[in-house]
């Protein structure tokens, strides 16, 4: 496949759907990013592949090149760090087994959540389930959405500062692998994986940084640099962990939908730094249009 023809437009490597917290159907995000002028887009939503084959359809029929992907939860301590996973075997035995026990505990962290929410609130797990499609990756975002149909916030940003912050006396961790374990899993099915947003306000410790050559070594291909989460002076540090490691830099909207302000192309990839990511993978392609 001619390079001309898979980057014919802006590359944005980090969206989500319905399938997880967007809050659109795969179809409707692909058709979405045809419309702001996009010409490949990752889909990387939750913990799960359950809206390939929806938008791989809908890119063949609107122009897009699909990067098939998936966002892994992984945890370092207390720390929650997701792991971005591109073009990877979907039927990996290890790989699904994996997702299938992160999803399993999405699930209940949601379930007890809720039931905290609902000591002090008027909400019920029914309310969540009204906000999710079925098989989809259940987790905050859709708690959120069922405390602003409950009328109780106005929006998700005010659910996650205000009920859902972990201040709030409601939060509830779940099971995440290590990331260096998240990374050997991904690499093994023949994926390429890059760090998401790591240097969020919220993330100011240097614990990753402590540990990227063990990262780097076991296959890490790159960090998401620029994200409209990560601080100045944490991009500052990315740069040089990038060049001190060998590692690449993408940059990517994490686009929801109306879930978040994130707009499709806010932030956009290399077209050279994804067709060494192409080149890397093994475990399945692109599905261009």
């Amino acid at each position: 496949m001619s390079a001309d023809r898979l980057f014919r437009g802006p590359i944005d490597l980090h969206t989500h759907s319905r399938v997880s917290d967007g809050t659109e159907s795969p179809a409707q995000l692909i058709r979405a990013a045809s419309a702001a002028g996009l010409g490949t887009v990752a889909l990387t939503d939750h913990d799960s592949t359950a809206g390939w084959a929806e938008a791989s359809t809908a890119a063949v029929g609107n122009g897009i090149t699909l990067i098939p992907g998936m966002e892994l939860s992984t945890r370092v301590e207390w720390s929650s760090v997701h792991m971005l996973a591109y073009l990877f075997d979907p039927n990996n035995a290890k790989l699904v087994a994996e997702t299938a026990r992160i999803r399993e505990a999405r699930l209940h962290r949601a379930e007890e959540m809720v039931a905290r929410i609902g000591r002090d609130y008027d909400l019920d797990w029914d309310d969540v389930v009204a906000q999710t499609d079925p098989g989809s990756t259940v987790g905050r975002p859709h708690i959120a959405d069922a405390l602003v149909a409950r009328g109780l916030v106005a929006t998700r940003s005010e659910a996650f500062e205000g009920i859902l912050h972990w201040r709030a006396g409601y939060y509830q961790p779940h099971y995440a692998p290590d990331p260096l374990a998240a990374i050997e899993l991904v690499v093994a099915a023949g994926g390429v994986p890059v760090m998401a947003h790591p240097a969020t306000r919220s993330r100011t410790d240097v614990a990753l940084e402590n540990r990227m050559r063990s990262y780097a070594d076991a296959g890490l291909f790159g960090l998401e640099i620029d994200h409209r989460e990560n601080t100045p002076e944490g991009k500052v540090r990315l740069r040089a962990l990038a060049a001190k490691y060998g590692l690449a830099l993408t940059g990517s909207s994490d686009y929801h939908g109306a879930g978040k302000p994130n707009r499709l192309g806010e932030n956009t990839t290399p077209p050279e730094v994804v067709d060494a990511l192409i080149a890397r993978a093994t475990g399945t392609t692109p599905v261009y249009a």
